[in-house]
């Protein structure tokens, strides 16, 4: 599963990094297998502040208070010629959610896409390289409840490195992962070439 999930989402980093007004870039990543749904909370098996871990919800909102990053989330997944699937960059302040990640709150790497500008707007994460451990992420779901997660690191990742950067690893407990592009804009490449990744971890459900 998660070689899978890695090569599907490698395509991300491809069509996240959109010039102001430019379109993402193909991918030939092949659509990975559908999860299954989680029946039960499960716990973490680890850490004095464990939070138990939530059953498979969808996500519909995102809220970020220190960069005042407030979206609802579209789902993401495939599209027809196998290219991941991005927020529309004719909107950019619009987040997304993938769908073959788990969901936030569930035990793994929740995963949520937005792009830094688009458009000639800023992005709906723009500023996401502001935070910092502390910060608070809270992602509100289908079922009613809220995951609240903590930011733990923020990475500045060039691409050509992103794939050991182990974004995507399995984890004991549930965490939350937020993705954009960032560093230098290289306009021969038409192209980022950097991400920035948040790595946060499940704190409040």
């Amino acid at each position: 599963m998660l070689i899978t999930l890695v090569i599907a989402l490698l395509a991300v980093l491809a069509v996240l990094a959109l010039t102001l007004g430019g379109g993402p870039e193909p991918s030939s990543a092949q659509p990975p297998a559908a999860q299954p749904v989680a029946a039960v909370p499960q716990p973490r098996s680890e850490g004095r502040d464990a939070v138990a871990a939530l059953p498979r919800s969808e996500p519909v909102s995102i809220d970020i208070p220190k960069i005042g990053a407030r979206s609802s989330l579209v789902p993401l997944g495939l599209n027809p010629d196998n290219t991941v699937q991005v927020p529309p960059v004719t909107t950019p302040l619009q987040a997304g959610w993938y769908t073959y990640a788990p969901t936030p709150g569930e035990v793994g790497p929740a995963v949520v896409l937005g792009h830094v500008d688009g458009n000639h707007q800023k992005g709906i994460f723009f500023r996401l390289k502001e935070l910092a451990a502390g910060d608070r992420v809270s992602v509100a779901r289908k079922d009613g409840t809220t995951a609240v997660f903590e930011v733990t690191k923020v990475h500045q990742v060039p691409k050509k490195d992103f794939e050991a950067e182990g974004v995507y690893d399995d984890t004991a407990g549930p965490e939350l992962r937020l993705i954009t592009c960032g560093g230098v804009f290289d306009r021969s490449a038409h192209n980022y070439v950097d991400n920035i990744v948040v790595y946060a971890r499940l704190v409040q459900a």
